[in-house]
């Protein structure tokens, strides 16, 4: 508890006691008046002040107006005890409301606490500790185990594992070496590392991330601008009509039917009627559960920028996937060696040293597959054949690296592999010495994804690719997705999503996920946009409602999950607040409902609505 919350928890205590006390006080009359004013100024001083502000600055029709009329009026017609009970129960709620929103905030506070305080800026020889914000780009800084990464950069010195947890939900950590990318957000846990920094402060990962946070309130969904509609019209409306309440009756009886008009009665109704219609539990629950929702998929590494994304990824039927770095790792990996003459380890050996001066995707897995250091040396003649190959001396073999026009185009006589992935042929001195194939690998929960997600209630799977046909297919075979369109253009790829919008029901959305990168164009027309493996990707967090902090497929049923319970828990308190405050205004009006109704149709279900809100938050089992 903070504390105002305890300030306030104290006032209630007092009041309360007070109440209890002059139950045992024999006091009548203006004593009786003047005691029971006590712990009402005790516990609602705040409440009047608020409302006096609140109709001088001509914003009359709020919660602490209805609370002010109400208590006071009931005062004035010798409700004491109940006038005070009401004013203390609203208290009571509030108190609950402001501890659940401090709940709620502190989960995304953890998130926030990726922010750096300081970096470590290399002076010559000297360390000088500096705001982030003054960090230039291409500055050298130093992070020692324990600190956060500032700025986003690359590794010159040293190795580390790093905590990505607060950034991606996960708790494994990641190893890096010296000319690896790292991002700002990350805790250096074992070595000290000297970056390089490639970003300003602003632009790195973290600032980012944290922008998009704090932003995220703004962007409200149709249910929060129904509810803030609902009450801008609502509350003026009861006010009105527990005036009417208050003054019809008793005119009719005194002029149609000559009966006594019974004032003080139809006021007490009327003043019932006006705590009942508070419309507080409706104008802080719905918020909090888009809040708590926002929050709990935050702490899992799903970042929402928005309650209105969040609202309509619940409504997703219809999931589109690029491929390459979004089911697959988007790292090539040799994974066959095949017609091979010569061992194994001694073809790779040829082609990592023929490819030691290329940084083609190709090549730096052939030189990962040897896992020695290239001895460059031994290398020399190299010609790079563009589109074709390599073609070098290695310790004085002439050695050809690369696809079928390179051997055709040397005159050797190749073996066509009946393997799915890249080939990469080897021909030494002239002669066909095999090939080695080199794939993408899917990524360990793609297929596990797709299955969460038709148990997610996910209607069609469709993934759309600029890769060949015969590994589109067999991708989309192997993970069970339901369409597949290969070989398409960026341009292609918004064509597709434009036709799949067109097919889908009304009230139906379709979400695209891609890596961020080059799927940028499409990731805005979907009607959700999920950035997947965006880890350090400004492209993806520009572009995608929704930002993934991690490579992990799985993370988009789990998005679809936290979204759909945020939106029954949403519903469920829209349909249980309106519902017993109609009862209650029916049964208030009708002279049934006493302020004791009033107060649990008030404050009790606001209560309940908010404890149901911060229900939201606890997303981890789903």
């Amino acid at each position: 508890m903070n504390k105002k919350q305890k300030k306030v928890l104290i006032r209630i205590i007092a009041a309360a006691v007070l109440i209890a006390a002059l139950a045992f006080v024999p006091a009548d009359g203006y004593l009786k008046f003047v005691l029971y004013l006590i712990p009402y100024l005790v516990i609602g001083y705040d409440i009047l002040k608020k409302a006096l502000k609140g109709i001088l600055n001509r914003q009359v029709f709020d919660e602490n107006f209805l609370m002010a009329i109400a208590t006071v009026g009931a005062i004035a017609l010798g409700d004491y005890k109940e006038g005070v009970a009401v004013m203390l129960f609203y208290q009571i709620g509030e108190l609950f409301q402001s501890y659940a929103v401090g709940k709620s905030r502190r989960n995304i506070s953890e998130l926030m606490d990726i922010r750096p305080d300081y970096a470590n800026v290399e002076q010559g020889d000297k360390l000088e500790k500096v705001d982030p914000d003054e960090v230039e780009i291409g500055s050298i800084i130093v992070v020692q185990p324990g600190e956060k990464i500032p700025i986003d950069g690359v590794v010159i010195e040293g190795g580390s594992t790093l905590n990505t947890s607060a950034l991606t939900g996960e708790s494994l950590p990641r190893k890096v070496v010296s000319g690896e990318e790292v991002i700002s957000g990350c805790i250096n846990e074992t070595g000290v590392l000297r970056i390089q920094t490639t970003k300003e402060f602003g632009e790195s990962t973290v600032s980012k991330i944290l922008d998009m946070v704090e932003n995220a309130s703004s962007k409200k969904s149709r249910s929060e601008n129904f509810i803030s509609r609902f009450a801008r019209v609502y509350t003026p409306a009861v006010c009105y009509g527990a005036l009417a309440l208050a003054v019809i009756p008793p005119l009719v009886r005194m002029g149609v039917l000559h009966q006594a008009p019974e004032w003080g009665d139809w006021i007490y109704r009327a003043l019932t009627f006006l705590v009942i219609s508070c419309p507080c539990a409706l104008v802080i629950s719905i918020p909090l559960s888009f809040f708590a929702g926002i929050g709990g998929a935050s702490k899992e590494g799903v970042l929402v920028k928005g309650s209105n994304y969040l609202e309509a990824l619940s409504q997703t039927k219809y999931v589109v996937f690029d491929k390459t770095g979004t089911m697959t790792q988007g790292v090539f990996e040799v994974i066959g060696i095949h017609h091979n003459k010569e061992e194994e380890k001694k073809i790779l050996e040829y082609a990592a040293l023929t490819e030691s001066y290329s940084s083609h995707p190709i090549s730096v897995s052939l030189k990962k597959a040897y896992g020695k250091e290239v001895d460059t040396g031994r290398v020399s003649d190299v010609q790079e054949i563009s589109g074709n190959g390599v073609t070098a001396r290695v310790d004085g073999v002439l050695t050809a690296v690369g696809n079928a026009k390179l051997m055709e185009s040397i005159g050797v006589e190749y073996k066509v592999c009946h393997h799915l992935g890249t080939v990469v042929h080897i021909a030494l001195d002239g002669q066909y010495a095999g090939h080695i194939l080199i794939s993408d690998r899917l990524k360990p929960h793609a297929k596990e994804s797709i299955e969460a997600l038709k148990r997610a209630g996910i209607k069609k799977t469709v993934m759309l690719t600029g890769d060949m046909k015969k590994v589109a297919d067999q991708v989309a075979g192997e993970l069970g997705i339901s369409e597949v369109y290969s070989e398409l253009l960026p341009g292609d790829k918004v064509e597709k999503v434009e036709k799949l919008l067109g097919e889908k029901g009304e009230k139906e959305k379709l979400a695209f996920v891609g890596d961020g990168i080059n799927d940028a164009p499409v990731l805005s027309r979907a009607d959700i946009g999920i950035a997947m493996g965006a880890l350090g990707s400004d492209a993806a967090i520009e572009a995608a409602d929704i930002v993934l902090m991690d490579d992990d497929p799985l993370k988009i049923a789990k998005a679809i999950k936290i979204s759909q319970k945020c939106i029954r828990i949403v519903y469920e308190n829209i349909y249980f607040a309106i519902g017993v405050k109609v009862l209650c205004l029916i049964l208030g009006a009708l002279g049934i409902a006493n302020m004791w109704v009033a107060i649990f149709a008030d404050v009790g279900v606001m209560v309940i609505a908010v404890l149901n809100a911060v229900r939201a938050l606890f997303v981890k089992n789903l």
